[in-house]
């Protein structure tokens, strides 16, 4: 007898997909004019050399056409997107003095929870701007520095002028040069030499107005002989207008340094994703990515190890979800450009209801870098023949002196393996969540505990009301 396939129409998000009343305490129009940029730049009390970044990446942008080798893009109209919207409230150091609705909504997500027991620094970002901060002590006295990227461009401009946007130049593409028009919020991390942040430091992202984008910047520079662990988080409830998301990371790791970069990305099913992330390793550093992609409509996201001192070293490690009505186009990029440096990519994607898992990668060595290793896996977990799934990893190799492997896998769960486990007594839904966390435990055991805890929670919610 077939087995017949039971399907819910939309997935119940809980928490992520409540939606607060819209307040703030000033907006743009839609749209994109040098007018409206002219008012952003007004609003924030910014220095002219910035103003005209701006107006500069406005012409960049107008002058690229939008991408069409990717996912597709043609529902995004930027004359329907505000570019900024202010909260009603300036940035806090306390969360008593948060709003209450805002408050709620970060307690919904767990954040102060989270500061309190393993954090030990906190930012929280509402629509276009951060509304609380927040480090211990201890990092200030050893003179790490935390804060908000309009602090940043305020009270330590100089370093903000040597490096904003110049690991990803506006020049690189359409919403790369969208994003130094109207980026907004954002957190900026400075760890001196030699000083090891042994608790990570965590901003999260919320985005709560129908029709609006969200630009936040992160410029995080960790000096030689130094260690982070930054973690990232992002969530918005779900509207039926489009949204969009294109955010910036920029990270500088020095010699001898490490950086852990974790995200999870968790937008509602009407965004549009289109985050550029980049890292830059000088001798002997390292860089980590964590990277979960599961919420969006549209995501483009390809996190770049740019490995230009000897021995540098990256690892990434992904996991994207794919369901119903979503596209998610991602994957990493890295350059080899120095002799002896090494780089390590595991991804894994699961699709499902006809969603789109597709991985796009790179690995590009340089002429004179040998001595180079990488390895490259890619995984793709099909849940139902109406799914999708693909791989495209480009590898280009200009010298001979490496030790290159690669391999990738795509299948569907088998029909024995759910058999087996029904016939010692199993759900059959129960045996394929366990047969997709055990797909994903090697990503999940790489995640900060509450993020772990986050992505099985998302598992059983996707799986819920799926058989078969």
């Amino acid at each position: 007898m077939e087995r017949k396939k039971t399907y819910i129409e939309d997935i119940d998000r809980g928490i992520y997909d409540i939606k607060d009343e819209v307040k703030y305490s000033y907006k743009t129009g839609k749209g994109l004019t040098p007018d409206i940029i002219r008012e952003i730049s007004r609003e924030k009390n910014e220095p002219k050399w910035m103003t005209d970044f701006r107006l500069k990446s406005l012409e960049i942008y107008n002058s690229k056409p939008i991408p069409t080798w990717g996912a597709d893009l043609s529902g995004l109209d930027m004359e329907n997107i505000i570019t900024y919207i202010r909260p009603d409230t300036d940035m806090q150091n306390s969360w008593e003095e948060v709003p209450e609705y805002i408050k709620d909504t970060f307690e919904r997500l767990g954040l102060p929870q989270a500061e309190r027991e393993s954090l030990a620094g906190v930012g929280a970002q509402y629509d276009s701007e951060v509304v609380y901060h927040n480090i211990r002590q201890e990092l200030v006295d050893q003179g790490v520095i935390y804060t908000d990227m309009e602090t940043a461009l305020r009270d330590y401009e100089d370093i903000v002028k040597e490096y904003f946007m110049k690991l990803v130049p506006p020049n690189d593409h359409k919403f790369a040069a969208l994003h130094g028009a109207v980026w907004s919020g954002g957190s900026f991390v400075y760890v001196p030499e030699g000083v090891n942040v042994d608790i990570p430091l965590q901003s999260y992202f919320r985005l709560n107005a129908p029709g609006a984008g969200q630009f936040e910047h992160t410029l995080i520079i960790v000096e030689r002989n130094a260690k982070l662990h930054f973690i990232e988080g992002c969530s918005a409830p779900k509207y039926k207008v489009n949204n969009l998301h294109a955010g910036c990371v920029e990270l500088f790791v020095k010699e001898n340094s490490s950086l852990r970069y974790s995200t999870i990305e968790n937008w509602s099913r009407n965004m549009y994703n289109l985050n550029t992330k980049r890292a830059v390793v000088d001798r002997n550093g390292t860089i980590e990515w964590v990277s979960g992609s599961f919420g969006s409509k549209v995501s483009m996201l390809y996190p770049m190890s740019i490995l230009r001192g000897e021995g540098a070293r990256s690892e990434f490690t992904g996991i994207t979800f794919a369901a119903k009505g979503q596209h998610l186009d991602t994957g990493t990029k890295v350059v080899h450009a120095a002799p002896h440096t090494t780089s390590t990519v595991n991804s894994k994607s699961i699709s499902k209801d006809g969603g789109y898992a597709f991985y796009r990668g790179l690995v590009r060595v340089a002429p004179d870098a040998y001595g180079c290793k990488s390895s490259v896996s890619c995984e793709s977990l099909m849940l139902d023949n109406e799914s999708k799934s693909d791989t495209l990893p480009v590898i280009k190799l200009n010298n001979d002196d490496i030790d290159i492997g690669h391999e990738a896998k795509i299948g569907r769960i088998s029909d024995e393996a759910i058999f087996y486990l029904m016939s010692r007594g199993i759900s059959e839904e129960e045996a394929k969540a366990m047969i997709v966390r055990g797909f994903v435990e090697p990503i999940t055991k790489e995640l900060p505990l509450e993020y772990a805890v986050e992505l099985n929670n998302l598992i059983n919610i996707e799986l819920e009301g799926t058989i078969g």
